[in-house]
């Protein structure tokens, strides 16, 4: 999409943030409504992340205009909220090109960009690294200025407070900018995000107007905005105490929508010492009515037509994964008041929402906390209930201690459903599935399980609610089932394979969703195909055998190769002294970019003709 110079005057006048700063003041408003419709019209064509960045226009302005960027740090946290940074920081006419492969990375990227200081993916982690980034710029002594924005979904997590109480200890000068829009990605839950609802007392309302009246003078007085009710004036007030109690010097809430103030306070703000706390108040979605009412479903969005305010609707025919899951846990739940589902942060993306509305008794959202989700999950099991811990591959990364402390060593019966599962596609490097496998095998007595289609998910994530001795997983990936029949459920016997197909000199392995691809490449090759099934337990009898009666075997998984499943298969073949060739196929020793999950697969030799022509092109040697 060309930049229309035309249709966005002001925003033409801003191609770099250094014309930004010499905009006079009073043409940011203006400014603002141009960069907000223009990010409409360029995610609308594009897809990408969406209300996120519609409720950041008036700070990222803001933040641009009063910080020397690049020399000052901006850390924005989570990353999806960054488009309208990018947008300011000399990638505007590439915007369009967000999300897709060889483009614009979805989040900030310190290989795209100077103004990029920390590659985000997950969340909550600005602060800590602001913090290092402050104390490097106090000893290199050039008034740098850090600051860090933080969203009230993010601070919820344990990082946010562990780097809050050290900054406020080591009095660093640092700021950081609640962004709060009472709307993570999930409804926020928990005592922060209910405001710690304590009774508003005086002596803390007069405390926090003193505190902020330093910084806010020449403003218009911040009553009009804490006016509203008396559940939002305590939620505005309350948190102001917590930060200061951790150090900070807060400041807020001021309204996130007016630039102009925003400048303001963040003049005054910048020239102080010591950490800082702004609170802003801003609404997902601003300046998008449908986005305004439905943050949620406009969160992140394929490409719609603006005018009619309406997502196209899927046109997919089978369930994804997500949806079977949340099916599944209905299911169960009906019959069993033991089950308890827990979930950091990720409802509508675990699929979980209906489950969610029926059987809130049994549902668990912790928020954006996954070490939390893990041992809380292990107290309920130690309590005698039956916990699911829902969970992406790549954020159970975070809880891995928990994993292994808190519930293997403790040989307690907790679920793990983990969706995104292998290449997730377009959010890139931070989000591509592909540790799991192996972070899990080396982990005693866990079980793990990777279906190859949707019936034998529901089969395992069955099999794996009734493993009683030890923890167990069930790793499926982002998208839709085949369409195969569901069949009623029954405990699969563990560890064990399933022959799919017979043939002759080649025997592949197939662990997880690959299994159409490896069938296509079997058929191709007169190879036999087995589904493995289960990571841990292996089928060791199954493989001695396939060994026995084939000249070399072939594993495929789509997870890292290193310590995966396949390497699995090498070491008890190697330690029973069976010479036997064996390909490992899966995605190799690097960080796999963003794109569609067609085009990785197909650019990894993933897909059937891939693995074919890997195998072929390995027996050539």
């Amino acid at each position: 999409m060309s930049f229309d110079t035309a249709k966005y005057p002001t925003l033409a006048l801003a191609e770099s943030v250094q014309e930004l700063r010499l905009l006079p003041k009073e043409k940011l408003p203006t400014l603002c409504g141009e960069l907000r419709q223009y990010l409409l019209d360029s995610v609308s064509q594009s897809s990408g992340h969406f209300a996120s960045g519609l409720g950041v226009v008036e700070l990222t302005v803001a933040l641009h205009y009063v910080y020397n960027t690049p020399f000052d740090h901006l850390i924005w946290d989570v990353g999806h909220q960054a488009y309208p940074h990018k947008i300011l920081t000399g990638r505007r006419d590439r915007i369009g090109t967000i999300r897709k492969k060889g483009g614009l990375h979805p989040f900030p990227w310190r290989d795209e960009s100077e103004y990029d200081v920390l590659n985000v993916g997950h969340s909550s982690t600005s602060i800590s690294a602001g913090l290092g980034m402050a104390v490097a710029a106090e000893k290199e002594g050039q008034g740098r200025r850090t600051a860090c924005i933080i969203g009230d979904g993010a601070i919820t997590a344990g990082m946010a407070f562990e780097a809050m109480n050290h900054a406020g200890d080591i009095k660093a000068d640092l700021l950081v900018i609640l962004n709060d829009n009472e709307m993570s990605i999930s409804e926020n839950v928990g005592a922060l995000n209910n405001r710690l609802a304590q009774i508003l007392s005086g002596k803390t309302y007069s405390r926090l107007r003193e505190g902020s009246k330093k910084v806010l003078t020449g403003l218009p007085p911040i009553k009009e905005l804490v006016k509203r009710t008396e559940e939002h004036l305590k939620g505005m007030v309350v948190p102001g105490t917590l930060f200061e109690e951790l150090g900070f010097n807060y400041i807020g809430p001021v309204d996130g929508h007016d630039v102009l103030t925003l400048v303001q306070t963040l003049t005054n703000m910048r020239a102080l010492k010591g950490p800082q706390f702004l609170h802003i108040m801003t609404r997902k979605g601003k300046g998008y009515a449908p986005a305004e009412n439905d943050p949620i479903a406009w969160h992140a969005v394929p490409k719609f037509d603006p005018a009619s305010g309406l997502l196209p609707k899927s046109a997919e025919s089978h369930p994804s994964y997500s949806k079977v899951f949340g099916s599944w846990l209905s299911e169960i739940a009906a019959t069993d008041s033991k089950l308890m589902a827990v979930t950091p942060a990720m409802r509508e993306g675990s699929g979980m929402v209906a489950f969610s509305r029926d059987f809130p008794a049994q549902y668990f959202d912790v928020a954006i906390a996954e070490q939390h989700a893990v041992t809380f999950a292990a107290g309920l099991a130690i309590g005698g209930y039956k916990p699911v811990v829902a969970i992406y591959s790549t954020f159970l990364q975070r809880a891995y201690d928990q994993l292994i402390h808190d519930v293997a060593i403790q040989k307690l019966p907790v679920l793990f459903a983990i969706d995104r599962g292998g290449i997730v596609g377009a959010d890139g490097q931070t989000h591509q599935g592909a540790f799991d496998i192996a972070f899990m095998r080396c982990i005693p007595g866990m079980v793990i399980m990777t279906p190859s289609d949707e019936n034998e998910c529901r089969q395992m994530l069955y099999t794996g609610y009734h493993y009683s001795a030890g923890p167990s997983a069930v790793r499926y990936p982002r998208g839709n089932g085949i369409g195969v029949p569901l069949e009623p459920m029954r405990e699969l016997p563990l560890g064990k394979g399933v022959m799919r197909r017979e043939g002759e000199k080649l025997a592949i392995l197939n662990f997880g969703t690959l299994l159409p691809e490896a069938a296509a490449a079997a058929e191709a090759l007169n190879a036999t195909l087995v589904d493995m099934r289960f990571v841990k337990p292996l089928d060791e009898a199954l493989i001695l055998e396939l060994a026995a009666s084939h000249e070399a075997l072939i594993t495929l998984e789509e997870g890292a190769i290193k310590g995966g499943a396949g390497s699995g298969v090498i070491e008890y073949l190697m330690a029973k002294r069976v010479l036997v060739p064996v390909l490992n196929i899966g995605l190799p020793d690097e960080f796999i970019p963003q794109g569609t999950q067609d085009e990785i697969r197909q650019d990894y030799l993933l897909d059937a003709k891939g693995i074919q022509q890997q195998i072929t092109d390995w027996l050539a040697q």
